[in-house]
């Protein structure tokens, strides 16, 4: 029972551990004058997605890389079907010509990339597959590649360059005594999290990748949902398609890479439905591009959305039960 609780303990530590992290990284960069521009696409880019990073890393250090794999296919999953779903029923969601015709297609093609680099037996026909240390270097090429997209569309765009506008600049010790923080409550809660859901997965008899695909990558996503919410309820939502699908370049990107650079992650031919799922997912926002409203995510696509979010929920679940069973 602890470790449960320490489970749902952990993911409290994980989402405040990341909020203090960006806040006192922030306003240290802000002190030395860094600005806002940068601040805003690299430190609080980076600090929203280290709970993913937190987690994976943990995961693969206890050999458990299907949690790892799991969180970072389920949170894009998640970011698409149940964020930018839940968004658009709760306020229709205005898509800029840069999100549909170059984030979006980034998106894509980090899924399609991970699917090739991941699928070592299909495509070499090799023992077995594995995302390995030339993979995660490969990955992370191509998130330098999108922070330079980034950073160029910033210095055109208003919008962009006030990302980090409300950071708020304290004084120097309170700022280092948030990022001890922050990094504790990472470790922390990382940890907690990596044990339950390995807890869980003996418990119920589920594999580690359903684990990690719903319960790890729901709770790594939940900051992303509850800032979409917010939003909508404010009815500023114009960003929100290009803050998830940037969260989940990154994810591949940067987590994925990275994790797989530190630690080789083996790689089970079952993911690749989710793989297919994950690819269908930015099909389905560029398709809907082009129905109902032009460039609008529409609260009726937005219900479907989330149906199939929950549908494929669903379908892991019984899924795992059969072959726990």
């Amino acid at each position: 029972m602890l470790t449960y609780v320490l489970m749902a303990v952990g993911l409290v530590f994980l989402i405040k551990g990341a909020d203090f992290l960006v806040t006192g990284a922030s306003s240290i960069a802000k002190r030395f004058h860094m600005p806002d521009l940068v601040i805003g696409l690299t430190i609080v880019s980076i600090g929203t997605s280290a709970p993913e990073l937190f987690v994976n890393l943990l995961a693969a250090y206890k050999g458990t890389t299907d949690i790892a794999i799991g969180n970072i296919v389920g949170s894009n999953i998640a970011n698409i079907f149940l964020i930018l779903g839940t968004t658009a029923v709760l306020c229709p969601i205005k898509v800029t010509r840069d999100t549909v015709w170059k984030e979006v297609p980034f998106s894509l093609m980090a899924a399609l990339v991970l699917t090739f680099l991941a699928n070592d037996v299909l495509i070499d026909s090799a023992e077995k597959s594995v995302l390995t240390r030339i993979d995660g270097l490969i990955l992370l090429m191509f998130f330098c590649v999108f922070m330079y997209y980034l950073f160029g569309i910033a210095t055109n765009s208003k919008a962009l360059s006030e990302s980090g506008e409300d950071l708020e600049e304290k004084s120097l010790p309170i700022s280092i005594v948030l990022v001890v923080a922050g990094l504790v409550g990472l470790s922390l809660g990382s940890d907690w999290i990596v044990n339950g859901a390995i807890a869980l997965a003996q418990l119920f008899g589920m594999d580690e990748k359903t684990i990690g695909l719903t319960i790890v990558a729901f709770g790594t996503s939940l900051p992303e949902l509850a800032a979409s919410i917010a939003a909508a309820r404010k009815k500023k939502v114009d960003m929100a398609v290009g803050n998830v699908i940037g969260s989940n370049v990154f994810n591949v990107f940067l987590i994925l890479g990275t994790s797989s650079v530190i630690f080789p992650l083996p790689f089970a031919s079952g993911m690749n439905l989710d793989l297919g799922v994950m690819i269908a997912a930015n099909l389905f926002v560029f398709a809907f591009m082009f129905t109902g409203g032009k460039s609008i995510i529409d609260r009726w696509e937005g219900a479907i959305l989330l149906s199939v979010y929950f549908g494929y929920m669903g379908y892991l679940v019984v899924q795992s039960g059969g072959a726990g069973a």
